[in-house]
C-alpha cells in the first residue's frame, strides 16, 4: 500500500480519480454478471424476465423543455417555466405585465 502522506495533491486527486473509475467499473461488471445469472436462473425453468434499469439511460436526462415565455424587450430571453422565475420575467410583472402576455 503506498504511503499517500507523500504524494501531492494532483498524485492524491488522480489515485482518487482512478480509483472512483476503477469501482464503478467493477460494480458495472458484478451487477452484469447477477443480472446474467438471474436471467439463466430464469431460463432454466423457461421464464423469460425483463430487468428494468439494465441501462442507465434516463430517458428525460439532458432534454431541453421547450421555452414557454419569452421577453418583448429581448427576444433572445426565454423561460420555460420551471425553476426559479428569471429577474427580467419579475421585473415585467412587477411593472404591470401579466404572465399570460408574455407567453410564446
Amino acid at each position: 500500500m503506498p504511503d499517500y502522506n507523500n504524494l501531492s495533491e494532483q498524485e492524491l486527486e488522480s489515485v482518487i480519480t482512478q480509483a472512483q473509475q476503477t469501482l464503478i467499473k467493477k460494480k458495472n461488471n458484478k451487477r452484469k454478471e447477477v443480472i446474467a445469472e438471474i436471467k439463466a436462473l430464469a431460463a432454466s425453468i423457461n421464464i423469460t424476465i425483463d430487468i428494468k434499469g439494465e441501462t442507465k439511460k434516463h430517458p428525460t436526462k439532458n432534454s431541453k423543455v421547450a421555452a414557454k415565455y419569452r421577453n418583448p424587450e429581448d427576444s433572445s430571453q426565454t423561460w420555460s417555466g420551471r425553476g426559479l422565475t428569471p429577474k427580467w420575467m419579475q421585473a415585467l410583472v412587477a411593472g404591470g405585465y401579466n404572465k399570460r402576455d408574455l407567453e410564446i
